[in-house]
């Protein structure tokens, strides 16, 4: 085991590791490192841990100190100097008439080296622009080409889902992606949706590349031949995240049905001929492939059954919480003024259940005769007599108009 701390020096950039030389390092403390290019400052991702040894590459390289207040300042310095410089490079790449795009100015920690970053379609002869940076910033001078994802990486910004780009944040090391991963997660080739701000495919499609990759090995190809609970049919599209099929059946096919994929069984697995004397098992069989899907014993239900127990020993209502009315009797006297004998509670039929009224009393019956209260008159509707019968419709006669002068009408004539 070897004790180790984690130091980033760009925001977003790679971690490495470095030996603490017995120095207890908080995470987010700023600390003073001893590279292959000098001094550099950097920030502890990573507090003092305990590594396997072939996580590390020997010798790894020591803490000098935690940063300090000069420390502090020399850096606030030195990003200063990095804005003055960037302005200078433009002008002499405008002077130079050199094809090239600088993208990032980076100073030392000690000040005697500066690396600028640039962009280029091609090769470019910066031999005279070096001398000139040289002549006046006094110090090493290093152009590096980069490419479009690194330029992307350093300059930062947002995606096309809205979020910081995953090079700029989290992601440490660019994985390669190829068009085929689009296929295989059947997305859009339009290259405007599947590229990112750099221009290259997105990093994302590595994400979830390999439980596509699971997914295709059990799933059926499209166009193949397969038995279903309704029959047999052909595949005529796939969905791998739901992990369902769409099959034209043979005896629909302008009405093709979804399938979970354990409710098929393939026959053919892509685009051929049907298998020779192939018959179709009956359809006893095939109904044995339906997924049957258990009701499950919800929680919900559970305490509600629960809920109601506890209120029927308690002798209150399930949903009031009041208390139960004593079951009255299915035949009952009828209220004044007449009207239907009150039902006994759970029986909404009468005694036969064959969904008549329940019987009347004498009683009743006879109240509801003797009861004064008689129907209203309904007011006669128009094109009816008071007694309701209907008045012969009248038909009007059709009189056709004098003719004048001769049977053409003039217009009258103006005075």
């Amino acid at each position: 085991m070897t004790e180790i701390i984690g130091v980033r020096f760009k925001s977003g950039g790679k971690q490495y590791y470095f030996d603490p030389k017995g120095t207890a390092v908080a995470p987010g403390q700023g600390v003073i490192i001893e590279t292959s290019r000098g001094l550099e400052y950097g920030e502890c991702i990573l507090g003092n841990s305990m590594v396997e040894d072939s996580d590390v590459v020997q010798p790894l390289r020591p803490l000098v100190r935690i940063a300090t207040a000069q420390d502090l300042e020399t850096v606030r310095r030195n990003q200063e100097r990095e804005e003055k410089a960037f302005q200078v490079c433009q002008e002499k790449i405008a002077e130079h008439g050199l094809d090239m795009k600088l993208v990032e100015v980076e100073y030392s920690f000690e000040g005697n080296k500066i690396l600028f970053f640039f962009t280029s379609e091609g090769r470019v002869d910066f031999r005279a622009l070096v001398k000139d940076l040289a002549g006046v910033f006094h110090a090493r001078i290093e152009l590096r080409q980069i490419g479009v994802r690194d330029e992307a990486k350093m300059l930062g910004g947002l995606g096309i889902c809205g979020k910081p780009f995953c090079c700029a944040t989290f992601l440490e090391d660019f994985q390669p992606v190829s068009i085929k991963m689009a296929k295989t997660q059947n997305l859009s080739l339009n290259p405007t949706k599947i590229s990112g701000t750099c221009g290259r495919l997105m990093c994302c499609l590595k994400y979830e590349q390999e439980a596509y990759e699971d997914a295709v090995k059990r799933m059926p190809k499209n166009e193949s031949f397969v038995e279903t609970p309704d029959g047999v049919g052909t595949v005529s599209q796939v969905n791998l995240l739901r992990e369902q099929v769409k099959v034209r059946l043979d005896d629909q096919p302008d009405a093709p049905k979804c399938y979970h994929n354990c409710e098929i069984c393939v026959v053919r697995n892509g685009k051929g001929k049907r298998p020779e004397g192939y018959v179709a098992p009956p359809p006893e069989e095939l109904a044995k492939l339906r997924k049957v899907t258990p009701v499950e014993d919800r929680p919900a239900d559970r305490l509600s059954a629960a809920l109601d127990q506890t209120l029927a020993g308690m002798g209150l209502s399930a949903r009031t919480g009041a208390p139960k009315a004593e079951a009255e009797p299915a035949e009952t006297a009828s209220r004044e003024g007449g009207g239907r004998p009150r039902r006994s509670r759970g029986h909404g039929r009468g005694k036969s259940g064959e969904g008549g009224k329940a019987p009347q009393t004498e009683a009743a019956r006879q109240a509801r005769e003797q009861s004064p209260s008689k129907p209203k008159p309904i007011a006669p509707r128009e094109g009816q007599s008071p007694e309701g019968e209907k008045k012969p419709h009248r038909r009007r006669r059709y009189r056709p108009r004098p003719k004048v002068d001769g049977g053409t009408r003039q217009p009258p004539k103006s005075e």
